[in-house]
């Protein structure tokens, strides 16, 4: 018999998803772009909108067509080695690495660290941390209740702590947009940028990655059949488009006014201090902490949880689900322990060598059927990509590690030989030229086969 999710089961699972998606990153970006884009926002809210939204959805989107059973089948169409880097370095990147880490960074950040003294940050990091990753690990040893705690608590809980300062904002607001001038790259490629800084989310990649979350939440909801199950993937992936587009546009909109009475801040984290203690006081403080614990706590279980159901099944000799999950809380509690600004400055680089690559992978699998999905015309985008990523990734290494692997001139040498490559999209061009290889060669074993 033949199910397919009705109206209110496709909202509870977009809302899980949205809550998946919606972390660290997702509040301090945007905030920081607003306040710097100035009266170019909607210009770099577009860019960003494509890598923060449209990406992510189109990852989930594109593993629920492929009928695959996750990131590594998916990405094994190039090839079981590079199925294998590729997944192993996009969870550890959205993981354990970096993206879990500053969960609990980001919500100490905005929280219990605006109050407390320079001298006390280190240990306070600690404890807080410490605290974050046991309440997370607890969850996430808990799969089977995902949905549950992500899409029926802690996503409407979010929404309704962050509501309350945006309407605060928008009801009284600090400066008019049209007044505010724009700020760095923003001035001269407002959406170049903001494309850009939606990489900052990771959520193209974890798209990808907890794309078979929603597909086997899809399952247990009684859709079996493969095509039913891609339909209802992409229904939700549409509803958790249309939340995570408002939201953004909403922070962003208050962090660009915010600037009619404060400077840019540094980062994300110190314009939404600042923006909630002007609203709401010391009581903003609170409010802020409770919205970035909680944004982020369900982000870092529904990390651990996707980390460690693909550790697991991609290592089936080795530990178990639990053992996984429990090895990456570890892992998270003590790189986020090396602070917000040290994870940000080496995730950039990893993240862009890794986003070319996602896209693509995406984009084959998206319109695989026009060429049959041929390895051939995925081994010949990809390695063009991956070459051109490779420039983008030593480029954007802080400066100091740069020096020190005597990189510079090299890599700034290839960057301009590639179009694009000032604006950080040099892999285009390289990806398009595999892509015509890919399908003339294609095309050329067509007809081969069709003479014999």
């Amino acid at each position: 018999m033949t199910k397919k999710l009705n109206f209110r089961q496709s909202l509870v699972i977009a809302s899980m998803l949205f809550g998946l998606f919606f972390g660290a990153g997702n509040l301090i970006f945007p905030v920081s772009m607003g306040q710097l884009a100035g009266a170019d926002v909607w210009q770099a809210s577009a860019g960003f909108l494509l890598t923060g939204v449209g990406l992510p959805i189109l990852g989930v989107a594109a593993l629920g067509i492929s009928r695959e059973n996750g990131l590594l089948e998916l990405s094994s169409r190039i090839g079981r080695g590079y199925g294998m880097f590729f997944t192993c370095a996009l969870y550890l990147t959205i993981g354990p690495f970096f993206a879990i880490p500053r969960c609990a960074t980001v919500s100490f950040t905005i929280g219990p660290g605006t109050v407390l003294s320079p001298q006390g940050q280190t240990l306070a990091l600690g404890i807080f941390s410490f605290a974050f990753f046991a309440v997370a690990l607890f969850l996430a040893l808990r799969p089977g209740e995902i949905l549950t705690w992500v899409g029926k608590v802690l996503t409407p809980l979010f929404l309704v702590l962050l509501g309350v300062l945006v309407l605060r904002a928008l009801t009284a607001p600090m400066g008019e947009i049209s007044e505010i001038a724009p700020q760095g790259a923003y001035a001269s490629g407002a959406f170049f940028k903001g494309f850009l800084e939606g990489y900052n989310t990771m959520d193209a990649l974890a798209g990808l990655a907890f794309g078979i979350i929603v597909i086997n939440v899809i399952r247990t909801l009684g859709v079996e059949e493969p095509e039913d199950i891609a339909v209802s993937t992409v229904k939700a992936g549409v509803f958790t488009a249309i939340i995570m587009s408002a939201i953004y546009l909403l922070i962003t909109v208050v962090g660009t006014q915010s600037r009619g009475v404060f400077p840019a801040a540094a980062n994300g984290g110190d314009a939404l201090v600042q923006i909630s203690e002007y609203y709401f006081g010391s009581v903003g403080i609170v409010i802020l902490a409770l919205i970035g614990t909680v944004a982020c706590l369900k982000t870092a279980v529904g990390l651990i949880t996707s980390c460690g159901a693909t550790f697991e099944k991609m290592f089936p000799s080795g530990p178990s689900y639990r053992v996984w999950a429990v090895i990456f809380a570890v892992v998270s509690f003590v790189i986020a322990n090396a602070g917000l600004n040290a994870i940000i400055a080496y995730s950039v680089p990893v993240l862009m060598f890794l986003y070319p690559l996602a896209v693509a992978l995406i984009l084959l699998t998206l319109f695989g059927k026009a060429f049959g999905n041929d390895r051939i015309v995925y081994r010949w985008v990809i390695g063009f990509t991956l070459i051109a990523a490779l420039v983008d990734f030593f480029n954007a290494l802080p400066e100091g590690t740069a020096r020190f692997l005597h990189i510079t001139g090299a890599a700034q040498a290839a960057r301009d030989l590639l179009p694009l490559g000032d604006l950080g999209f040099g892999w285009l061009c390289p990806g398009a030229v595999g892509l015509v290889i890919g399908l003339i060669l294609h095309k050329r074993r067509e007809a081969q086969e069709a003479k014999k």
